[in-house]
């Protein structure tokens, strides 16, 4: 399941976090890279120690743990600090796959990567090319959003970042561990949460077909957790 998360930061919040990762110290982007990634990848990256990064890394927590429909859709239980990178000037990230573990250098936590995240700080028609393209069963699909959205996506996609043709292409990106391993499993407790929301609406929260999907949600959600 790929699901686009509106408004994850404010105009405001942009607008500073903007300021502050233009007039950072960006480097190969490669650090963070895997065997095969290496071979793919072309961009520029934050260090992980960086301490603009950790800051708005933090920010971005800090609103993602206050989205209801992230909440809805990732059921997170482990959220990697977030990690920034910027396109320019032809550069692109080939086909790959999101390495299935990933360590926090800071506190040697593992986290097993079910989900993967990009939240755009550049507005679309700020760059050319971009585009992040991720392949599932229904196809490939094409995604660039407008600044303080984000895209949530299976890490077990393919995918890619288009070169960027012109102008710069500035967004932080991070994988999550989600309480539900299968995305088979999150998608249909995500439609089930919408359909519950729904009814709450026509029917009331206290009305009996709210109570009784609230409860058939919730069994599978302690069936399905890990």
């Amino acid at each position: 399941m790929m699901l686009h998360i509106p408004g994850v930061l404010s105009a405001e919040q942009l607008a500073e976090c903007r300021q502050k990762l233009l007039a950072a110290q960006w480097t190969d982007g490669n650090v963070t890279a895997g065997f095969q990634s290496a071979r793919a990848k072309n961009n520029l990256q934050l260090p992980e120690d960086d301490a603009t990064a950790r800051a708005i890394g933090e920010l971005i927590t800090s609103a993602l743990a206050r989205h209801p429909l992230f909440i809805a859709g990732a059921l997170p239980a482990k959220i990697f600090p977030p990690l920034f990178n910027c396109y320019q000037g032809g550069q692109s990230f080939g086909v790959h796959v999101d390495n299935a573990v990933r360590v926090n250098r800071a506190t040697g936590e593992s986290i097993r990567t079910d989900l993967s995240a990009t939240l755009f700080f550049c507005e679309p028609h700020e760059y050319e090319g971009g585009e992040l393209v991720v392949e599932d069963s229904y196809g490939a699909h094409s995604v660039k959003l407008p600044a303080g959205d984000l895209i949530l996506y299976p890490s077990s996609s393919l995918h890619q970042v288009k070169p960027v043709t012109a102008g710069a292409r500035i967004c932080s990106f991070f994988w999550i561990q989600s309480m539900v391993r299968d995305d088979g499993q999150r998608s249909l407790l995500f439609d089930m949460d919408t359909g519950i929301q729904q009814v709450n609406q026509q029917l009331g929260a206290d009305s009996e077909a709210s109570i009784q999907l609230t409860g058939v949600y919730h069994n599978l959600l302690r069936r399905w957790a890990l």
